[in-house]
């Protein structure tokens, strides 16, 4: 007799533990939740309330040109977004950014208190630029 023996067979058993890939998951979740709201950013301005219909859901950033009540213009695009730069400027802007992707949303942030003008203006230069049509953001009407 053998005083040796031999050990059992163990089978391999190959489990992943999800525990930390759910963990992951929920912490990317809540980042996303906090910045979404974040992504679509232009200068501060004070919208009119007016019930309105959302604007088409596209995977193109739109182009937000904001016009505050002093006469400055703004476009969210670049690192100087918060410069206020002139219309002309901001039209040839646009017209680049149009000529490589043609189905970019352009929207128009007036302030409440700007002249009619201002923001009229505005809109014809970025039809202008190539824009097939502009929309206006505002505020869903206090109730």
């Amino acid at each position: 007799m053998s005083v040796f023996r031999k050990a059992p067979k163990r089978k391999l058993v190959s489990d992943i533990n999800v525990v930390p890939y759910i963990d992951v998951m929920l912490v990317l979740l809540v980042v996303f939740m906090v910045t979404a709201p974040l992504l679509m950013q232009g200068v501060k301005v004070d919208l009119p309330n007016a019930p309105s219909s959302p604007i088409e859901d596209t995977d193109d950033e739109p182009l937000i040109v904001s016009v505050r009540a002093d006469g400055t213009y703004y476009l969210n695009l670049g690192s100087e977004e918060k410069v206020a730069k002139p219309l002309e400027e901001i039209q040839k802007t646009v017209a680049k950014v149009l000529r490589q992707k043609p189905k970019t949303p352009v929207l128009v942030w007036g302030d409440t208190d700007a002249k009619y003008g201002l923001i009229v203006g505005a809109m014809t230069q970025l039809q202008k630029a190539g824009a097939p049509s502009v929309g206006l953001v505002t505020e869903p009407p206090q109730e």
